[in-house]
């Protein structure tokens, strides 16, 4: 079962000076599930923190790949950070290949747990018997593939009167699903009911708020896990 993840060190917090986790960009607080922490790495460069366990000064950015390429722009980070660290301006590009590598290791474990399921018929099932949180499908996925399933989640959507379809999302390719996943890689895929399950949703729907673009989201908007 998937281990809960670790609150911030009160050490660490404490070095993350006196506006705490608030956006360098648009110095607004938020959740920080909502937001990305940043540290000075022993080479000078700066580190994502996704995990918000690193030691050391940290600060914020709200998660949209925009602000972090802003923020690399304005050499906000040397500011918020009080040293002279260098911000690559592949940063953004970095973060989005953490976020989608660490969704994928939320979906191992959730397989795992038995709450993430791949092919065809068995996410068509998952949807119709209402266990399914998400879809998942390759961005090369097959026109038609997709198609069936969309008509699924609109079968279920009708049947069940829920206000919202099933959430349905497209963030790689099937080859860089094989990088990520090795033999797990899928073509279509869905997210269960469960604690694991709610984990990948979670964890899909930050990869998609960060992008910025609605166009990985198939048809329909965010079915939001029931607690």
């Amino acid at each position: 079962m998937q281990q809960p993840e670790k609150p911030l060190p009160e050490k660490n917090r404490k070095d993350d000076g006196e506006n705490g986790r608030m956006c360098i960009v648009t110095r607004e607080s938020g959740d920080p599930d909502a937001l990305i922490r940043f540290v000075a790495g022993p080479d000078g460069s700066v580190v994502p923190d996704l995990k918000r366990q690193l030691p050391g000064r940290g600060c914020w950015v709200k998660a949209e790949r925009a602000l972090v390429d802003k923020a690399v722009a304005k050499k906000a980070f040397a500011r918020a950070l009080k040293s002279d660290v260098k911000a690559s301006a592949e940063l953004g590009a970095e973060v989005d290949r953490l976020l989608l590598a660490q969704l994928a290791g939320m979906m191992n474990l959730a397989r795992k747990a038995g709450q993430f399921v791949t092919g065809g018929m068995n996410v068509d099932k998952a949807v119709r018997g209402g266990a399914a949180l998400a879809v998942f499908h390759a961005v090369d996925a097959a026109a038609d593939g997709v198609r069936k399933i969309d008509q699924a989640r609109k079968a279920y959507r009708y049947a069940a009167d829920e206000d919202e379809e099933i959430a349905s999302f497209r963030f790689a390719t099937a080859a860089e699903m094989e990088g990520l996943l090795g033999q797990n890689a899928f073509i279509h895929a869905a997210a269960l009911a469960g604690q694991a399950g709610e984990g990948v949703v979670k964890r899909a729907i930050m990869l998609e708020k960060y992008r910025g673009d609605g166009s990985v989201r198939a048809q329909g908007d965010a079915r939001q896990p029931k607690s």
